[in-house]
């Protein structure tokens, strides 16, 4: 299978870094203009390099917006009024038990992970409706079905992301735009190698180790019994994107190592 993207612009929300940055360079691979955001220029300057690295003649626009507020999305749609591609990507996590967690961190943790994706969808969408073809997908995670108890506000914005999908889905109903969520589980991404960094200068055992000891610590049920890696959760999101995953629509698709132990 050959997936060809050539004359598609993708914008990937919080793509600096994790699977967000894996998701542009699959992107750009497969011959996307890809946008990279971030929050910082120096940040995005870096990105637009490790995508060319990957793919030399792909072409490469970096917009360094915050788009957790309304302000934010309203100025990326002013730089990008249009995209083919739109990967919900941004968000936040941390643990934080629920008794501590104030009502601004709830209301941040929605704003960014959750609106932003709304607001964004709701600016790109009838563009795509109108050229008849386009791809929206919103990054969950495994944790919208298996909410934990010390991040309850973050599996609550990745159960949303889920339902936003579904029912943007059925709203986009034949247009010739798939609306879809990834679900990934435990990822080498930066923040959870930051997690580990510690316990691997303790230990001296090495990144897989560790990893693997986290995974069978927190989440038993994996299959993998591993992390996937940030090329592992982009493929599935660069194949959902492409023109082959034209059936696929309205799914939560699982790249979770098999951790939702459910059929």
């Amino acid at each position: 299978m050959k997936i060809d993207l050539t004359g598609k612009t993708a914008i990937v929300t919080g793509s600096t870094k994790g699977i967000g940055l894996g998701a542009a360079k699959g992107l750009a691979a497969a011959g996307a203009t890809v946008v990279v955001n971030g929050r910082k220029q120096a940040d995005v300057d870096t990105a637009i390099e490790a995508v060319k690295q990957t793919a030399p003649d792909a072409e490469v626009i970096g917009i360094a917006l915050d788009l957790g507020s309304a302000q934010g999305c309203d100025a990326l749609v002013a730089a990008q009024p249009s995209c083919d591609i739109l990967v919900n990507n941004l968000g936040i996590f941390g643990p934080q038990d629920f008794f501590e967690t104030p009502d601004s961190d709830w209301t941040r943790f929605f704003e960014v992970n959750v609106m932003s994706g709304v607001r964004l969808s709701r600016a790109y969408l009838p563009g795509m409706r109108e050229r008849g073809w386009g791809r929206a997908v919103f990054l969950s995670s495994e944790s919208a079905f298996n909410i934990p108890a010390d991040m309850i506000h973050y599996g609550f914005t990745k159960t949303a992301v889920t339902s936003i999908a579904r029912g943007l889905a059925k709203r986009m109903a034949d247009t010739g735009i798939t609306v879809n969520s990834i679900l990934p589980g435990p990822t080498y991404s930066d923040g959870l190698i930051d997690m580990l960094r510690d316990e691997m200068e303790k230990s001296g055992k090495t990144l897989d180790e560790v990893g693997r000891e986290f995974v069978m610590a927190n989440r038993p049920s994996s299959i993998i019994q591993r992390p996937a890696s940030v090329e592992e959760v982009a493929n599935l999101i660069v194949y959902t994107c492409s023109a082959q995953a034209s059936a696929t629509t309205g799914a939560a698709l699982r790249v979770d190592g098999g951790v939702v132990d459910s059929l």
